[in-house]
């Protein structure tokens, strides 16, 4: 009765968790800290950075509209105020995340209120127009945790023993290769979510399949269920909440961002983002972490090879005992290794 009742309190406790992780950044999403553009005459600077003061923006003063123009669409900040004697023009990338992009245009009306002007909004670097929300873009944090997850799971039981690394590894590489040139197909030209170069994107997301996918093989590996258990936990409880991957990094709480673009999930939604939309800028940050995770995962997994396996070290402990009770016998001392 009383495992009974531990096991219904811990999975409480998991539930409640889990909303947590996924409510309270939704909650207290609001812009933090967002790289924000300006250009015009000086008097007019001068009154807008006041305006913008704050943790919400982090403002940047450009020498014209066509250098601000590039910054949005080079990724260098989130969007900008040409500010001039007609008006003020907004420069938003709602595909950097809607959020963000909405964000930016309110604060260019309240703006234009203020000097009783008015505001035009330009969206220079928009979703495509058959998914003009993003929603299919939103949409492939799932798919992307389980095609790293299940792979790397499977694998295992079907190809176990240090006989079949290789095979393992090169499984896990293979699948997330060919998931992401059908995941980038579908987004790309069946629901039309995705736009830049396919190969680019398709690439991107394989090496962001393939950086959960290792991680969960060296964790699976080394640590059995408890390993897929720390995976799930990166990946659904952090990763997914965490990822920004609709709203982009800066509409999360401080610290959290950081977080979430050090995790696979986050770091493979910022890549597809800039090679989807942004030419490819922007991309460096996120390869460089996908990498460290693969590294990783490959690390785990060639500990999880060199140590003895579980029988063995029984077999070990064994011996070991028989040893203490028959002090005066000759044992092997060496034990055979089982395959891991």
């Amino acid at each position: 009765m009383a495992m009974l009742g531990a096991l219904v309190l811990g999975l409480t406790v998991v539930v409640m968790a889990m909303l947590a992780a996924f409510s309270l950044p939704a909650v207290h999403g609001e812009p933090r800290h967002v790289p924000l553009g300006v250009t015009g005459p000086q008097r007019a600077l001068d009154v807008t950075r006041a305006g913008l003061a704050g943790d919400a923006w982090d403002v940047e003063v450009y020498g014209d509209r066509a250098a601000l123009a590039a910054a949005v669409k080079g990724h260098e900040i989130s969007g900008g105020f040409a500010l001039g004697p007609d008006g003020i023009d907004v420069y938003t990338a709602s595909a950097g995340g809607t959020p963000v992009a909405t964000a930016i245009s309110a604060a260019g009306s309240a703006l234009a209120e203020r000097q009783r002007t008015t505001a035009d909004v330009h969206d220079l670097v928009a979703f495509p127009s058959d998914d003009p929300r993003g929603a299919g873009f939103g949409a492939v944090t799932l798919p992307m945790m389980f095609a790293g997850i299940l792979p790397a799971v499977m694998l295992i039981r079907l190809f176990p023993g240090s006989a079949n690394l290789r095979l393992r590894i090169a499984g896990a590489f293979g699948f997330a290769l060919a998931a992401g040139a059908a995941l980038t197909a579908f987004l790309q030209y069946g629901a039309g979510s995705l736009a830049g170069d396919y190969w680019r994107s398709a690439a991107g997301l394989a090496l962001g399949m393939a950086a959960v996918s290792i991680t969960a093989l060296g964790l699976d590996t080394l640590l059995g269920y408890a390993g897929v258990m720390i995976m799930m936990a990166l990946t659904i409880f952090l990763g997914n909440p965490l990822s920004g991957l609709s709203t982009g990094p800066h509409w999360l709480p401080d610290g959290w961002s950081t977080l979430g673009q050090l995790l696979p999930l986050g770091a493979s939604g910022s890549l597809l983002r800039a090679t989807a939309f942004f030419d490819g800028a922007g991309a460096a940050f996120p390869v460089l972490v996908l990498a460290g995770w693969i590294v990783f995962g490959l690390t785990l997994v060639l500990i999880a090879a060199h140590r003895p396996s579980r029988q063995a070290r029984r077999d070990a402990g064994e011996i070991e005992n028989i040893r203490d009770a028959n002090p005066g016998d000759t044992w092997p001392t060496e034990v055979q290794r089982a395959p891991v």
